[in-house]
């Protein structure tokens, strides 16, 4: 028998959920006694259905709204050293069928069993971001796994982000391994070249989940203007260079960001044809378009405005906006791809804001494309979240 404390699910749960592999119990499905209740941030137990048969090996945090988080299938499972490196094996092995560069996100916490835990790699370089507590407790066997299985030298630990807080986690970053890069990191994806800051930098440096969709988008260019919206370090638009645009407005409210973007345009020789412009995002769609700026393609990559369900309407409304505002810059016959990164907004309703915010600016299109991450950021079935990028591109008339 275990000698792990037990969580028991309510008798009006549905331990099926949990059987069929959604990976989360929320406080108000469960039984917490004296003893599961004073369980450290992190640690273990043993889920059971109110029937008290064992249904899977959990991780515990009752400061979170998910107060367990399924580590594995069988209740008998110990997470050590050598669980962490079969994980992390099996997460690199599936990278390494779609990908012949080590520049990847290597774990997507749920959709690859390791639950709140996100690993962006770099080359010999690392960024873990332990959004789980069971994670931040381990977060050094996790950089020794990583040392082991994947062979970086360099493991950073980026714990910030509003993720951590609803664990009830402090923010820390720190290189846990290794040593810190002197200087951002060139990442080669679609023909183009990217600067990855990865101590100062958004997230974990770079955003490797738009890679499919900068690849759809460098389909859409012929020459021409392309204007790219909420850039970070120019990720759309240096793909529409590599692609062979004419010229790509980079516009972003971060200067360190732009700095990043025209270092990759230098990189490719194409920093000429860059024009990068700092400000709000909003203002500045008003202001191309009272200049009378227009593009061949337009794309509006924002960060997320419905990050949960109480943010969702405003969240759509803001997307309805970035629309609006965005179909007025393409020229009759151009593009227009739209993105969100909202885990609470699913792909109809931001479909649906999407086109009612372009025929609001008097415009009409036609559907394209519709894109999501690439196959290094799995979704499990059973957990919406995990699929959270949309992407939608447009033909306006």
């Amino acid at each position: 028998m275990s000698d792990l404390p037990v969580i028991r699910l309510r008798p009006k749960s549905k331990p099926q959920a949990i059987r069929h592999g959604f990976p989360w119990v929320f406080a108000d499905e469960t039984v917490l006694d004296r003893r599961t209740k004073s369980i450290e941030p992190g640690g273990f137990a043993i889920l059971e259905d109110a029937e008290r048969k064992p249904l899977a090996l959990v991780t515990v945090n009752t400061n979170s709204k998910i107060v367990a988080r399924v580590m594995d299938a069988d209740p008998e499972a110990r997470v050590n050293a050598a669980w962490l490196e079969r994980r992390i094996a099996r997460a690199l092995a599936m990278r390494q069928r779609f990908y012949d560069q080590p520049f990847y996100r290597l774990v997507h916490a749920e959709a690859d069993g390791l639950p709140g835990l996100v690993i962006d790699r770099f080359g010999d370089a690392a960024v873990m971001q332990p959004n789980a507590a069971w994670a931040d407790a381990m977060a050094d066997r996790i950089a020794d796994a990583l040392v082991e299985i994947a062979g970086v030298s360099t493991v950073v630990l980026n714990g910030q982000g509003r993720a951590r807080g609803l664990e009830g986690l402090p923010e820390r970053m720190e290189v846990i391994r290794g040593t810190a890069p002197a200087a951002p990191i060139p990442v080669a994806m679609n023909g183009a070249t990217y600067l990855a800051d990865l101590m100062g930098g958004q997230k974990t440096g770079l955003f490797f989940d738009q890679r499919p969709n900068h690849a759809f988008a460098q389909s859409l260019v012929d020459k021409g203007e392309v204007l790219d919206m909420f850039s970070h370090v120019g990720g759309f638009g240096l793909a529409m260079l590599a692609a062979g645009a004419e010229r790509a407005t980079c516009v972003d409210a971060s200067a360190p960001a732009l700095e990043l973007a025209v270092g990759g345009a230098r990189a490719m020789g194409a920093e000429d044809r860059l024009e990068t412009l700092r400000g709000d995002a909003f203002a500045m769609l008003e202001q191309l378009a009272a200049d009378n700026r227009r593009f061949d393609v337009v794309i509006c990559d924002p960060p997320a405005f419905a990050p949960a369900k109480p943010a969702l309407e405003a969240g759509l409304r803001a997307y309805e906006r970035v629309a609006r505002l965005a179909a007025q810059l393409v020229k009759p016959g151009g593009y227009l791809g739209l993105c969100s990164c909202s885990h609470a907004a699913d792909m109809t309703s931001f479909r649906n804001v999407s086109a009612r915010g372009i025929g609001r600016g008097g415009r009409r299109g036609q559907l394209l494309h519709s894109g999501q991450a690439g196959p290094d950021h799995p979704t499990l079935p059973q957990l919406a979240e995990t699929g959270y990028l949309k992407s939608l591109f447009f033909r306006l008339d």
